[in-house]
């Protein structure tokens, strides 16, 4: 009599992160968003604080290409460009 303990019952699959991997970017679609982005990371010391326009410029090409899932800015924590960009295309009142 085999008294074997079958702990293969269950399988494990594995399923991607919700966030986090995304493809690379192979063609070098973004290459110059990013070659961006990392030369104003060198020239601010690496403050990543200021350059958070070229940040949103290089996912808003990784996005635009499919290499990474859409996601509002806002939830990227882009709110405040947003806000700003807003302000700056909305017509003032005073000149129409």
């Amino acid at each position: 009599m085999s008294t074997a303990m079958n702990f293969g019952t269950k399988t494990f699959r594995p399923r991607p992160p919700d966030k986090g991997a995304f493809p690379l970017d192979h063609f070098g679609e973004c290459k110059s968003f990013k070659e961006t982005y990392m030369r104003c990371l060198r020239d601010n010391h690496f403050d990543s604080s200021s350059c958070r326009g070229e940040s949103k410029e290089y996912l808003e090409c990784r996005m635009d290409r499919q290499l990474m899932a859409k996601e509002p800015f806002e939830k990227l924590g882009f709110k405040d460009l947003m806000e700003k960009h807003a302000e700056e295309i909305k017509p003032n009142p005073d000149q129409i």
